[in-house]
């Protein structure tokens, strides 16, 4: 049983995002990255004027946040929970019913952030091997959320990652979050922040100045061959 006024709530969402404008100005927020209301409405195709009134709109439907700072006014998404709903409409939009075939340009495909956690095939072949080695496993409620196993918080940690302070954070810990360029899932939620975060600290992957995608470093290569097992051509070897 849906909740009263869901359906309603759900259908002006929808119509919100369904602009596509306002569609155009939410995914480039999908990189975590605020910007301006000037910087949006060149991505959005439109006047300054009307990117103003569409992101005031959106802010009605919680869909971005503003924040003053000086002169200026900085939009972003509202959480991560606005950053899934756009992922899972891409997979919808690219057919998610049909036979497969990525057409997703190289270097995002490769690596990218996904709001604000690690997305593409490089995540997604770090949470297969994050469960054939047994550090990771769904958590057994019947949901997409997983859990680390003993030695998946030992190994973590050893990372630089506190996982206690990553627990308790106010969010979901850590989730199957489906890859729209892969069609299988990466982690999701506050454990795929801390290992975006621990990638891009020890500069095993590099940002993109002017998109969401990351670039695998000869750093990073060497790590995730050596620590995790993971080789370029996909094949993974005992760690």
């Amino acid at each position: 049983m849906i909740a009263p006024h869901v359906d309603i709530g759900a259908a002006g969402i929808a119509a919100t995002i369904g602009e596509p404008a306002r569609a155009r100005m939410l995914y480039r927020l999908l990189d975590g990255h605020a910007r301006t209301s000037t910087e949006l409405a060149v991505v959005g195709e439109i006047s300054a004027s009307t990117a103003s009134a569409h992101l005031a709109k959106m802010a009605r439907q919680r869909l971005v946040i503003v924040r003053s700072q000086g002169k200026h006014r900085y939009y972003s998404l509202a959480g991560p929970s606005v950053a899934r709903a756009l992922e899972a409409l891409t997979v919808v939009a690219g057919g998610a019913y049909r036979k497969f075939t990525p057409r997703t340009p190289t270097q995002l495909r490769s690596a990218r952030t996904c709001y604000d956690h690690m997305a593409g095939s490089w995540a997604v072949r770090l949470r297969e091997r994050f469960e054939e080695l047994e550090w990771l496993s769904p958590d057994g409620r019947g949901n997409d959320d997983y859990e680390l196993t003993p030695s998946g918080s030992k190994a973590l940690a050893a990372l630089g990652i506190d996982i206690e302070a990553t627990r308790a954070l106010r969010r979901r810990f850590a989730y199957a979050c489906v890859d729209w360029s892969e069609r299988r899932p990466h982690i999701g939620g506050a454990l795929g922040h801390a290992l975006l975060e621990t990638a891009l600290r020890q500069r095993w992957f590099v940002r993109d100045l002017d998109s969401r995608a990351l670039t695998l470093t000869a750093a990073g290569r060497r790590h995730l061959q050596s620590r995790f097992g993971l080789r370029m051509s996909g094949e993974a070897t005992p760690v």
